[in-house]
């Protein structure tokens, strides 16, 4: 149990896309809404949970980048290689910006089986799949 993740908190500059695409890509992997307020809400897997709140409106102009000093990307077991071919589709059908997507599933490097995309605020996410 020392050392497991409890939480990760992301501060978002629109609650009600993030919500949405949160929501939605989170329940295909397990994760079930834990908790709802007005400035946020979070995500449950076992006993780790994601926190979106929305960004105060005086820090908004200043936009998510993952090539600055901080979070780049979250990444997250997807299942078999089947299931994130599949996560690949749905993401696609949904206008998912996908990334790295020419060199798919692969773009992790060889045996690296991986699907890149980005959420509302463009920060990169991860689907890999299980050895």
């Amino acid at each position: 149990m020392i050392g497991r993740l409890h939480h990760v908190e992301i501060y978002v500059n629109d609650l009600k896309k993030t919500k949405e695409f949160y929501t939605w890509f989170l329940n295909m992997i397990g994760y079930k809404e834990y908790q709802s307020w007005d400035l946020g809400f979070s995500m449950l897997l076992e006993n780790t949970y994601i926190v979106f709140v929305q960004v105060e409106e005086k820090y908004k102009n200043i936009k998510y980048h993952r090539c600055r000093s901080g979070l780049n990307h979250l990444a997250f077991y997807g299942g078999s290689k089947e299931q994130i071919d599949i996560f690949r589709e749905k993401l696609k059908r949904k206008g998912i910006s996908l990334l790295y997507d020419e060199k798919y599933p692969y773009a992790g490097g060889k045996g690296y089986y991986a699907l890149y995309f980005e959420d509302p605020d463009r920060m990169k996410l991860e689907l890999v799949a299980e050895k």
